[in-house]
């Protein structure tokens, strides 16, 4: 089974980064802000939208919130954390964790510019892409942190 992303594109199976009982961590497709990821609620839980979220399955995400952010500002040293719950492209419950930067990172041989550091995160680089190989790298050096 394919998982439903929140933009069209990839198998976002292969950038899973770790299972909760509720959520799924994803790596999300495009890293122009390095260190993206999004938090999935697995099932609908009869949840219409994020503020809706009641018991365990809140409680859960606050935790997972928390190890995601300890881990994004461990490994990469963001300088603010952005958070996004829009919705908009799919219907299913989802979360953004978008690392901001104000200098440059460097990650893999590759140097990530927050082009709009101090602004929205969005409208982002759509066209920005990685090869897969990197994607994996990330997704793999987030798990790890997320494991410990």
């Amino acid at each position: 089974m394919r998982a439903s992303t929140p933009e069209e594109g990839m198998n976002y199976d292969l950038l899973k980064i770790k299972s909760y009982k509720y959520w799924d961590v994803y790596l999300h497709e495009n890293q122009c802000y390095l260190g993206r990821v999004f938090v999935l609620l697995r099932e609908d839980q009869g949840v219409e939208d994020f503020l809706s979220i009641k018991g365990e399955v809140r409680e859960e995400f606050f935790l997972i919130g928390q190890q995601v952010k300890n881990a994004l500002k461990e490994l990469f040293k963001p300088d603010k954390m952005n958070y996004a719950a829009l919705s908009n492209t799919s219907e299913k419950i989802h979360v953004h964790f978008v690392p901001r930067y104000k200098e440059p990172r460097e990650f893999g041989g590759i140097v990530f510019h927050d082009t709009r550091s101090g602004k929205n995160y969005a409208p982002y680089d759509r066209s920005f892409v990685l090869e897969q190989s990197l994607l994996f790298k990330i997704r793999d050096t987030i798990k790890e942190k997320l494991q410990k």
